[in-house]
């Protein structure tokens, strides 16, 4: 297998895990804030037990989330040591900033929250946590601006082949950065909203199932006690109706301003990588029209016999350029400009290129991959939504249906908005190659400043470690997905007893102490 191709299905895999925890800690850390902001407020004990629950399902995220993010950073020296000295003088300021600034901001605040409980004043506890989920904000902004400047370069001059930082303000309000950070901003909240609304669904369908919680002759919920049930009070329903029904607002809210944040995203991309959207859309000729259906072989490179069978006139050129006139460019059309710009093979050093160099450039995506999860992140989202909407009307009453497959639909509906994200940065990530940076085509844009793919890996590695590497990698992450998987789905069943071990039955002598049955216990 070619060394190149081992080192993108490395990093493809590493990284599109690692983005299955980043929106949950992104999105529920503000939720949680929200709860103990409530809490502080008005005392209620309601939204101490939704800050300490949610809480310590942030933190479990919040841990793997770090333990694999850790190995996106060592992958640039092990696989792509060129593409790291490509871009280390701009890489350097942003990724500083993240590390020094954001993340031991984060971290540092969210060990004072952890251990704060009881011991800080409330007020000062709840701003350690504010602090601590804006630095998570800040982290992802820094991380965001560095990819962004693959997807478009900014800031700086050429020297030598490399790329100089001359503008380090240009790079941190660089306009793909900031379309990139709003949007995966509103997509975290759409993961989190959806995220309380399945698990929220199920402690209310547990409720009706255990006969806890019934319904009268109008339908409206009668709220019961089991009080030989550790946590399972009026209060327990309540703090699940609350959180459904809030995390349902923020999934619909969310997805609102993931459709304008991605609108805005997709004019951009339009102007800056015109072939990625070409591609997305299967649109092989120049014109207005938005493919809703194509057929023909569009797993291939060739475009030729690529037909769109269902199209929207002028919804192409709105999406590109705001209006429902103006051509947009096709595949075809594209192709040989690219290609008289950047050339038609792959410059013939082996030394950088390995087996790459002196073959044909493929600059058009392979459009299965661009097209279908173009479309796929858009239904994704929009099945969250809706699940949200559907939601809200059927807890209208105070309680959830007590129909079982509901409530697995319910749990299932928590991978949509996750699904829609990975989706997403699947699309933007293979829609820019061939390029690893890809160039800026847009007026003032810096000629020269890219890079194939194919130049970005380490020279000196082989096949095989790579592939060592690749497998090692993939049985940690496995490692840490059941590590993950297993800890939610405990504290998930335990409810809000699994958080709170002081809401113990009173006939447990120790209600209190809950060491050595909680591995988090010390986090409350």
């Amino acid at each position: 297998m070619d060394p190149l191709d081992i080192a993108r299905w490395q990093f493809g895999i590493t990284t599109v895990y690692h983005f299955l925890l980043v929106p949950l800690t992104l999105g529920l850390g503000p939720v949680v804030v929200l709860f103990q902001t409530m809490y502080v407020r008005t005392g209620n004990e309601r939204y101490l037990r939704m800050t300490k629950f949610w809480g310590k399902l942030f933190l479990v995220n919040f841990i793997l989330g770090v333990a694999t993010g850790l190995v996106q950073e060592f992958q640039f020296g092990m696989a792509w040591s060129a593409y790291s000295r490509f871009v280390g003088d701009v890489f350097g300021a942003p990724l500083a900033m993240e590390g020094l600034l954001a993340f031991f901001v984060e971290s540092t605040f969210l060990g004072l929250w952890i251990f704060g409980w009881g011991r800080l004043p409330k007020r000062i506890h709840l701003a350690t946590l504010y602090a601590a989920v804006i630095g998570s904000w800040l982290s992802a902004f820094f991380i965001i601006v560095a990819n962004s400047w693959m997807q478009h370069p900014v800031g700086v001059k050429l020297v030598n082949g490399r790329p100089q930082l001359v503008d380090i303000w240009a790079v941190l309000t660089n306009n793909t950065a900031l379309a990139a950070y709003s949007h995966t901003l509103v997509g975290s909240l759409s993961v989190a909203g959806g995220f309380l609304l399945g698990i929220s669904w199920y402690h209310l369908w547990r409720r009706r199932h255990d006969g806890i919680d019934t319904v009268g002759a109008d339908k409206r919920v009668i709220v019961g006690e089991a009080p030989a049930i550790r946590g399972r009070d009026a209060a327990d329903h309540r703090v699940w109706l609350t959180s459904l029904r809030i995390g349902a607002v923020v999934a619909i809210v969310g997805f609102g301003l993931v459709a304008v944040t991605g609108d805005l995203q997709g004019k951009l991309m339009f102007q800056q990588q015109p072939m990625k959207m070409a591609a997305a859309e299967a649109a092989c000729q120049t014109g207005t029209g938005f493919s809703v259906l194509s057929i023909g072989d569009v797993g291939s490179r060739d475009c030729k016999n690529v037909v769109g069978v269902i199209e929207i006139p002028g919804l192409l050129s709105f999406l590109a350029n705001g209006n429902f006139t103006t051509t947009v460019t096709g595949v075809n059309d594209l192709l040989p400009q690219y290609q008289q710009k950047y050339g038609t093979t792959v410059p013939n050093d082996t030394a950088i290129y390995g087996a790459a160099a002196g073959t044909p450039i493929q600059y058009v995506p392979i459009m299965a991959v661009t097209y279908w999860a173009f479309r796929l992140m858009i239904l994704f989202g929009a099945l969250a939504a809706f699940a949200a909407v559907v939601a809200l009307w059927l807890t209208r009453k105070g309680t959830v249906p007590r129909s079982k497959w509901i409530m697995r639909l319910a749990l299932l509906g928590i991978l949509s908005p996750f699904a829609a994200s990975a989706t997403g940065w699947v699309f933007t990530e293979l829609g820019r190659q061939p390029f690893v940076v890809a160039p800026n085509p847009t007026p003032g844009g810096i000629d020269g400043v890219f890079m194939f793919t194919a130049a970005a890996v380490s020279p000196g590695t082989t096949s095989g470690e790579l592939l060592f590497s690749l497998i090692s990698l993939g049985l940690v992450y496995l490692a840490l997905l059941v590590v993950e998987v297993a800890l939610l789905v405990k504290y998930v069943r335990g409810g809000i007893a699994s958080a709170m071990p002081e809401l113990g039955a009173p006939d447990e002598p120790d209600a209190d102490d809950s060491s050595g049955h909680d591995v988090l216990a010390f986090a409350y």
